[in-house]
């Protein structure tokens, strides 16, 4: 069985580290790249970096912060956040990112899922799905609305059924994060995981409540995801990546323990 991964978020407006609760609210709370640098250090197995702002305010990305962070750390890394079209996407690969997320710009043209998997590989491209909870209804039979630019905007799309579409289109991955629970430290939306990991192939990734190790242990095993993504958590220092992942493997799961990585920096 594929070892499950613990995937540290970070939330980037004007360049520096940023943490709200349900996409409102953001306080800075430190410096991105030295945060990365610590959780690559601590045995994160993956980090994301979203841009929280760029989407809403129509413009590129922070590359600037990317290339920093791919100076100093050597674990795979995503990017998202105002990535529009292929060749934006080849600028984050080439500033050092492993990934790049795609979300708002997908869903108003879903063929850029399409170009960057043929451009780089579906194994380079994830699809960041914000959801929330709404009522059934014909439209949205999951209960679970996709919701773009930030949490922003409603779109009347379904959430799994944009999953399911989005890996026909070729996505390698999909980040999903209910924006009720993001931030909350209640644990995660796991039925919405279930739904969209039972319906797709690809590995989902869970965001959005983690408060304490054993909604990891859930998220992975009730919700059926392939990883989970942690931040507040972590910012803030209740639980560390070691602690988190020795509970995870003591709780039967398959994880990669985390090791010191401060004495050889290079795989």
């Amino acid at each position: 069985m594929l070892a499950k991964r613990i995937i540290v978020c970070l939330d980037v407006r004007d360049g520096k580290l940023t943490k709200g609760v349900k996409f409102r609210g953001n306080v800075e709370i430190g410096d991105p790249v030295e945060a990365a640098k610590r959780y690559y250090e601590d045995g994160a197995d993956e980090i994301i970096f979203y841009d929280i702002t760029a989407s809403s305010e129509k413009r590129s990305l922070f590359l600037n912060v990317v290339e920093k962070v791919a100076e100093v750390m050597f674990i795979p890394f995503g990017v998202g956040g105002g990535i529009s079209s292929v060749p934006e996407m080849r600028e984050t690969l080439l500033a050092g990112a492993e990934k790049v997320s795609v979300n708002s710009s997908a869903v108003r043209k879903p063929g850029l899922i399409a170009e960057g998997a043929l451009a780089f590989g579906s194994q380079a491209v994830v699809l960041g799905l914000d959801a929330r909870k709404v009522p059934v209804t014909e439209e949205i039979p999951s209960g679970y609305e996709v919701i773009v630019d930030g949490g922003r905007t409603p779109t009347g799309l379904d959430a799994v059924a944009w999953a399911i579409r989005a890996e026909r289109l070729g996505i390698g991955e999909i980040c999903l994060n209910s924006i009720d629970a993001d931030g909350t430290r209640e644990g995660y939306e796991l039925n919405l995981t279930r739904l969209v990991s039972d319906a797709v192939s690809v590995p989902v990734i869970a965001s959005g409540g983690a408060g304490k190790p054993s909604h990891l242990r859930d998220a992975l095993t009730s919700g059926g995801a392939g990883a989970a993504l942690v931040a507040s958590i972590v910012h803030y220092g209740e639980y560390p990546i070691p602690a988190i992942k020795r509970f995870l493997a003591d709780s039967g799961i398959p994880t990669r323990l985390a090791r010191d990585r401060r004495e050889s920096p290079a795989p």
